[in-house]
Formats: structure tokens, C-alpha cells, sequence
């Protein structure tokens, strides 16, 4: 195990490399985000689109995690936790994104009667649940970055037993649930983890594993070989896929976002990212998140215009094209929100006296 002044030693990732492989598959994430939440192969075989939507799908949100430990946490670390101002900005953008998502989504939880009725439900939905559905994982990234730099900074050691061992709580009271159900012991203690939080896939159980990855992944030492990292990437897909039908088909989920074997794929398949020297616009990074951010939003703006065209049947009946028309429309939002963003910036700028013309 590599020691923390030799991690200090090490240089800022973001300043070394070339990540169009990281941002080309940003966006790609985003859309396996969408599939989770549209099914697109469910009008067709609800076996294929398990494996697709809940099973390769949940490669997104690890990606997004490991990406906020390689470019976020990384150089606060290797910096000797001098260099916080990286963590400050990402941890006030995050939270403000929160914020924001959560006030345009206040009419519709509303419309839907989801809105908590209790103050402790309403604290479970803002630091575990998320205020809608797909929110969860602005506290969980918030609390899982405090939580793993804290950790790291007493100790490495102690921060990779943490990791580990949170999956592993996590994971019993995710995907292998019916396991865990079966010892009076466990199914109290996880009878109690669900009143405080609806999942364990959090800031606690879930996200500093992924984050930690994303660091250690910055650091030379812990990087494989090609060879090795595409036949481990491919090895332990396979070895998720079957799990996850498993695992399914065994009826012990509970919830389908942890898997055993998504843990190595993430750690081979990151490295393959980050070898990839492809071009990537510079827009994939803001445009990605905002994909995630908005599709729920499209998808019942897509329901909704169904409706009333008579078009039900094409658009959300045929769960492909439903999921297509989602993904373009998210992608429409996002691009018509940067450019936005980007003129709104620029009469700042102009306001502010900046010499431009």
C-alpha cells in the first residue's frame, strides 16, 4: 500500500492527461442513466432489457463517482489536503444543483402526491432519497466525499476497510437482501438503515468505495497493463451480467443498484477510459450532467404531449422509442440550457467591465 506522502508526491491528474475517453463516455452514462428509468427493451423482452437497464445501466453512477474521485478528491489529496478549493467549488456547484433540481421538481412530487408529510420523512428525502427520484445522488456524492476525505486523511488503511466493508453492508441490503432478510440479527439492523434511508446505494454504503476508486486510479502504481485491464473489464462484466440475473431471478433484490462484480469492472474499464487519447467536446462535461438532471422532467413532458396527440401508443407504449425520444429531448434541453448559460456569462462579463466587445 502506498503511503500518504507518496501519494502526496504524485501530480495532480488533470494536469498530466488528455480525458476525451472519460468525457466521450460522460454522456453515454447519462443515456444508461435514462434507460433505468424508461426500460427501452420492456415492450420487447423484459429479460433483455433487465440486463441492459438494471444490470449495465448501473455502470453510470460508479463512472460518475469514480470521475468526482480522479478530478475532485484526487488533487486535494495529492496535495497534501492543502488544495481544497477544487472540493469547495464542486461540493457548492453540487449542492446548488440540488437545490435548484429540487425547487423545479417541488410541482410536480407535489402533482403526484409525493411530497413528504413529516419533517422526518422530508430530512430522509434531502440527505439520503433525494427530493425526487434521481436526486439521491447530490447527497450521496456530498456526503461520500466529506466522509472519504476525512478517512483518507487519518489513514489510507483505514479508509480502504471502511470502503469495503460499507459495499459489503451495502450490498446485503441492495442485491442480496433476501440473504441478509434471512438472520433475525442483520434484518433488524437494515430495518433500521431504511427508516433513516429508503437504499443503502448512498453517501455511507455506496459512493466512497467508487470515489476512492477514482482516486487510486489518479495514482500511477495501482494502474494494470491494456491487456489486462480489457480482459479484466470483459471477464468481470460478463461475471456482473450473471449476477444480476441471478441475483434477480432468485428474487433476494431488494434494489438492483450494487453488484459484486461491478467493482472490478469499474476499476478495469476507468483505466481503459483514461488510456483512450479521443477528442471530446468541451460541452460533454456541463452537458452530461444536465442529460441526467432534466430527463425525468422530458420524459413526463413526452407523456404528457403523448396524451394529448393520441400518440400514446408510439411514444410510450413502444418503450424504444420512448427511451430515443427521452434521450433527445434531455439532449435538446441540455444544449439550448449551455447556450444559454454561455451568453448569460458573457453580459456578466461585459457588465463587469471584462474589455469585451
Amino acid at each position: 500500500m502506498m503511503t500518504m506522502m507518496e501519494i502526496h508526491g504524485q501530480k495532480a491528474a488533470s494536469d498530466v492527461e488528455n480525458y476525451g475517453g472519460i468525457d466521450n463516455f460522460r454522456l453515454a452514462a447519462a443515456f444508461l442513466v435514462v434507460a433505468i428509468h424508461t426500460g427501452p427493451f420492456t415492450c420487447w423482452s423484459k429479460p433483455a432489457d433487465y440486463l441492459f437497464s438494471c444490470c449495465l445501466g448501473r455502470i453510470a453512477v460508479p463512472f460518475f463517482l469514480m470521475t468526482t474521485g480522479y478530478f475532485v478528491l484526487a488533487p486535494c489529496v495529492f496535495s497534501g489536503f492543502r488544495q481544497k478549493a477544487r472540493l469547495r467549488r464542486f461540493l457548492r456547484k453540487s449542492l446548488l444543483l440540488y437545490l435548484a433540481a429540487s425547487l423545479c421538481y417541488l410541482p410536480v412530487s407535489i402533482y403526484a402526491g409525493n411530497f413528504p408529510s413529516g419533517a422526518g420523512e422530508f430530512l430522509k428525502n434531502i440527505f439520503f432519497d433525494g427530493t425526487f427520484y434521481h436526486l439521491w445522488y447530490f447527497p450521496a456524492v456530498a456526503a461520500g466525499s466529506v466522509l472519504l476525505l476525512l478517512l483518507l486523511r487519518k489513514s489510507i488503511k483505514g479508509a480502504v476497510i471502511y470502503c469495503g466493508a460499507a459495499y459489503i453492508v451495502g450490498l446485503l441490503g441492495d442485491s442480496y437482501y433476501g440473504l441478509a432478510e434471512k438472520i433475525p440479527a442483520l434484518k433488524t439492523v437494515y430495518e433500521g438503515i431504511f427508516t433513516v434511508s429508503s437504499y443503502t446505494r448512498n453517501g455511507i454504503f455506496y459512493a466512497p468505495l467508487f470515489l476512492f476508486m477514482g482516486v487510486a486510479a489518479a495514482v500511477p502504481e495501482f494502474r494494470c497493463s491494456k491487456i489486462c485491464c480489457r480482459a479484466g473489464a470483459a471477464i468481470s462484466l460478463l461475471l456482473m451480467l450473471i449476477e444480476g440475473l441471478l441475483t434477480y431471478y432468485l428474487g433476494i433484490q431488494r434494489h438492483n443498484s450494487m453488484y459484486l462484480f461491478l467493482v472490478p469492472f469499474l476499476y478495469f474499464f476507468y483505466q481503459i477510459l483514461l488510456e483512450s487519447k479521443q477528442k471530446a467536446p468541451g460541452w460533454l462535461r456541463n452537458g452530461s450532467m444536465l442529460v441526467y438532471l432534466i430527463h425525468p422532467m422530458a420524459l413526463i413532458l413526452l407523456r404528457g404531449l403523448a396524451k394529448a396527440a393520441g400518440l400514446a401508443w408510439l411514444l410510450v407504449e413502444n418503450t424504444l422509442i420512448q427511451y430515443l425520444t427521452v434521450c433527445l429531448l434531455s439532449l435538446s434541453g441540455a444544449w439550448i440550457l449551455q447556450i444559454f448559460w454561455e451568453k448569460r456569462k458573457i453580459v456578466c462579463m461585459k457588465k463587469e467591465g471584462h474589455g469585451l466587445n
